[in-house]
């Protein structure tokens, strides 16, 4: 039954049972029952609110504008590193036979 409910439809539940409860004129039984129900209920309740604070607090801790900033900087970087023009590569000086074989026995 919890588990269909929305906190605030629990939280109208719970209320009715608080109400027959008060209004007494309930066998033992049934008042155990109703006890049982609203004990879920709260506990549904107050696991919701705990989660949507928690929600809350890391949405107030996080700094969105410091946040877009770094995506706008990385953005402009990326878009720098795509529009560079590619370098150059300097013309090697070709090799004479005379280096090539020096540098074999170089090593």
């Amino acid at each position: 039954m919890i588990k269909k409910l929305n906190f605030e439809d629990s939280l109208k539940r719970l209320e009715e049972i608080t109400q027959k409860l008060e209004e007494g004129g309930l066998s033992l039984d049934d008042s155990l029952k109703l006890f049982e129900e609203g004990i879920r209920l709260s506990r549904f309740c107050e696991k919701k609110l705990t989660d949507v604070e928690q929600k809350l607090e890391i949405l107030k801790s996080t700094d969105l504008p410091d946040i877009q900033e770094e995506i706008k900087e990385e953005k402009i970087e990326f878009e720098e590193e795509i529009n560079k023009k590619p370098e150059k590569k300097k013309k090697e000086k070709p090799i004479s036979k005379e280096e090539d074989e020096n540098s074999l026995f170089q090593l």
